[in-house]
Formats: structure tokens, C-alpha cells, sequence
């Protein structure tokens, strides 16, 4: 029975942030952790969603795939965050969410339990950074124990991003699948730890 219970909420548009927790969630399972992946809930108006090709197939795409709730967060003793940085902060799906998670984390049921993030950018100096400290801070007030891949192994030096990977645009290159892969792998070897 695996001392890891890892979930991987991800909110995506387009679906690099969807690629990048399936990657990520295989690679946790390769390292003994039961996982969930579940997506943030869409709450961009319909006409908005449906106004553009794309966006409508992915999301028609993830309707199998469950919304995250209140109930894997109590559930799992490891998070692993996948979203797109909006302006330099999270996306307003993402964030709806967090807000909900007041009356767990006040009671403690977050606390003490491993946390990491990863993002994505359209551009190569999009917010990067910001969005992944923005998911950190938040999860500073849960209690959690933060998990960031850092240069911790040599691929961390290729992708040159210590707080979490951060791929630009939907193309994830094969050293960045690496990183994340890392990144999923550490993140449960120090769940396993916080959990012993």
C-alpha cells in the first residue's frame, strides 16, 4: 500500500497544462504514489469557451476527467498544482477553487502535506515565476511543505527553472517532460518521507 496520495489538479485552455499532469502522474505512479488527476472546474462563460475551436475540443476532451474537490484535498498528503500563468498570477479557475479551501485549512486538514507546482507561458518571459510563487504563497497559508524540484538534478539546468517546469506554448520538448517527470518523482520521494 503506497504512503502517497497524490493528487494533480490542473486547469488548461489549450492542453499543455493537460499533458504536462499526465506526464507528471505517470511518472508519480513509476514512483509508488496513488494518484488523482482532476482538472479545475471552467468557469469562463459558455459563449466565451464555445467563441473559440480550440478551447471547446479540449475542454469536450476532459469531461471525463473529475473536478477536483474538497474531498481529495483532505484525501491526498501530496499536491502537485499544473496551471498556466494568467498575467503573471493564476488563472481565475484555479483561484475560485483556492478561495473555497478556507474551512480546511483552518482546521489543519492541508497541513504538513507536500506541495509543488508547475506552470506554463505563451511566451519565454510570461509571468513565469510570479505564478508559481503565487501558488506557493497560498500554500504557505495551508501549512504545507514546500516541494520545489530546484537544481536538484541535471535537468533542472537545462530547463533553468528551479521553482517548479515551465514549458512555453503547447510545445513540451523532450528535456522538459524530463523536468517534469523530476519534479513528480521528488515530490513523491518526499511525501513518502513526511509520510514515514
Amino acid at each position: 500500500m503506497s504512503t502517497v496520495k497524490l493528487v494533480i489538479p490542473f486547469y488548461t485552455t489549450y492542453g499543455t497544462n493537460h499533458q504536462m499532469a499526465l506526464i507528471a502522474e505517470e511518472a508519480a505512479k513509476e514512483a509508488g504514489a496513488e494518484t488523482r488527476l482532476r482538472r479545475f472546474a471552467e468557469t469562463a462563460p459558455e459563449e466565451v469557451v464555445n467563441g473559440q475551436d480550440a478551447w471547446k475540443a479540449q475542454l469536450e476532451k476532459m469531461q471525463d476527467i473529475p473536478e477536483v474537490s474538497h474531498d481529495d484535498m483532505v484525501w491526498a498528503n501530496a499536491y502537485l498544482l499544473s496551471l498556466p500563468t494568467r498575467y503573471g498570477n493564476i488563472p481565475s479557475q484555479a483561484a475560485a477553487f483556492i478561495d473555497t479551501l478556507g474551512p480546511l485549512w483552518q482546521k489543519g486538514e492541508l497541513a504538513n502535506k507536500a506541495f509543488s507546482a508547475m506552470t506554463s507561458t505563451s511566451t519565454m518571459h510570461g509571468g513565469r515565476e510570479t505564478t508559481l510563487q503565487a501558488l506557493y504563497v497560498s500554500a504557505m497559508h495551508w501549512g504545507t511543505v514546500i516541494v520545489p524540484p530546484g537544481y536538484t538534478d541535471e535537468i533542472m539546468f537545462e530547463t533553468g527553472m528551479p521553482y517548479g517546469i515551465a514549458p512555453t506554448g503547447g510545445d513540451i520538448k523532450d528535456a522538459e517532460k524530463q523536468a517534469i517527470a523530476y519534479q513528480a518523482k521528488r515530490l513523491v520521494e518526499m511525501a513518502a518521507k513526511l509520510a514515514a
